[in-house]
């Protein structure tokens, strides 16, 4: 009974000499004090803030700290000298030990470390370089990239057309008064905040509704590649250009007619084709990648494979947003607040963070499985599901077997012919093949016909810009 005692003792000792610290989302414990934490000090303050306790190690228990009335002194000293910022500094005693607590507020203003500065991201302190240090600086300045003045561009780099597109969507999605078709140029550009207080355009003005915005900005470009087995497997490719108010449109354009499938189907007499992937919701995908893509960075690129298609774009996700909170009810955070308040203005997107709801709503809607989205290569990747495409793929073929594995199906000559040839021109006619092999359009047609039923060959996009997608060998 005695040892039972005891030990309940030394357990209950064990655990008074831990403590407890403050609610926090960053907590810091350090068995003593360097003075390199001061680069940590000003990573909090460039960030969320912290609480850092001194003399006190991992398991939050107190191991005490030597000098500690001394450093009550000399920290906060130094914080002050060297970053002009006041912590709250508190010295405890916990059984005869003495730890330290140290708060740092999130600052208002960009911090600097002799002359260097700081950032607290995740669990890593990072020195702030380059566009990095660019964007930060702007951020503590309430201001985003495409907000900067471009004293390069003229009114003459605006596209009219452009501006016409954005007032008659505008109108139609009733954002933008009916009296409003005619304005100005400068008006218009003047009326969203694209112009500076001497009549420059800003970096968004150019993005938004430039005639060549490439030639201020290279990475403005939406690349679309179709791929086989893997990267390395690049069958085609398409790179849209111009300005981001109308790029939208013009990415739908090309997938429809080149990438996208949009199976038949008949409801008594009336004849429809449905996009595999649920139009709106790829449009909000779309939306998103080009409001909220850094800029200073690289191209938007969407992959598309048999089974799936990614679209990625530079600029990861806020932080403390991930796909669980994006798909949930969430504020919205735009890197671009002068794109994204056009956007808004012309109907594409809405101030409230709603967009991922609409996607979800739209896969929900088509029975398709939840797109994925998540952080990658300094990113943001959605990652979509090719359900309908995979179950066109799967038709004639052995139920149970793999995709591209070796199905059994049986091809005549002619038809193993008409394989050879699509590889290596997926967008070659009916027309075309029947002069090659020597034969009549009709009969050529009756072979695509029957390997299509075989679960041989899919035809992705549009008649006319489509191409031809072998999926057995």
């Amino acid at each position: 009974m005695k040892l039972f005692y005891y030990l309940r003792a030394l357990i209950r000792m064990k655990f008074m000499n831990k403590i407890r610290p403050r609610e926090c989302q960053n907590v810091e414990f350090k068995r003593v004090w360097k003075d390199e934490y001061l680069k940590w000090i000003c990573g909090f303050a460039n960030a969320q803030g912290a609480v850092m306790y001194f003399g006190v190690n991992d398991d939050h228990e107190v191991v005490g700290l030597k000098d500690s009335k001394k450093l009550l002194e000399d920290i906060p000293n130094k914080v002050v000298n060297y970053m002009g910022l006041v912590v709250d500094v508190n010295l405890f005693d916990y059984n005869g030990l003495d730890y330290i607590e140290l708060a740092v507020e999130p600052s208002n203003v960009a911090i600097s470390y002799k002359g260097k500065y700081y950032y607290r991201s995740g669990s890593t302190m990072q020195e702030l370089n380059g566009v990095a240090l660019q964007q930060f600086l702007l951020r503590k300045m309430g201001r985003s990239w495409d907000d900067i003045t471009n004293e390069r561009a003229t009114l003459e780099d605006i596209d009219r057309k452009a501006i016409d597109y954005f007032l008659k969507k505008g109108i139609d999605a009733q954002r933008i008064p009916e009296s409003e078709i005619n304005a100005s140029t400068n008006d218009v550009l003047e009326s969203l905040g694209l112009l500076d207080d001497k009549g420059y355009l800003k970096n968004a003005a150019i993005l938004l509704f430039g005639k060549k915005p490439q030639k201020f900005f290279p990475s403005v470009l939406f690349k679309i590649g179709r791929f086989g087995k893997d990267e390395a497997d690049l069958m085609f490719q398409d790179v849209i250009e111009g300005n981001i108010i109308q790029m939208a449109d013009r990415v739908m354009e090309v997938l429809q007619a080149k990438y996208l499938v949009s199976p038949v189907r008949f409801e008594g007499m009336q004849r429809y084709e449905t996009l595999e992937i649920p139009k709106e919701a790829m449009r909000e995908i779309l939306y998103n990648a080009i409001a909220h893509k850094d800029y200073t960075g690289a191209d938007i690129q969407m992959h598309v494979y048999n089974d799936h298609i990614e679209v990625w774009n530079e600029g990861e996700l806020p932080g403390g947003y991930d796909e669980a909170v994006l798909f949930g009810k969430h504020s919205s955070k735009p890197r671009n607040r002068n794109i994204a308040g056009t956007m808004f203005k012309a109907g594409f997107i809405d101030t409230w963070g709603r967009g991922f709801r609409k996607i979800r709503e739209g896969f929900e809607k088509a029975g398709m499985p939840m797109p994925k989205v998540e952080n990658f290569c300094g990113g943001v990747q959605v990652s979509v599901e090719r359900t309908i495409f995979m179950q066109l793929v799967n038709v004639g073929s052995d139920v149970g077997s793999d995709v591209g594995s070796l199905s059994v199906v049986q091809l005549s000559d002619r038809q193993q012919e008409i394989a050879k040839i699509i590889k290596k021109n997926p967008f070659i006619s009916a027309r075309e093949m029947s002069v090659v092999l020597s034969v009549v359009k009709r009969t050529i047609e009756r072979d695509i016909s029957d390997m299509q039923k075989k679960g041989v060959l899919i035809r992705e996009g549009n008649t006319s810009a489509g191409h031809w997608v072998i999926v057995h060998k």
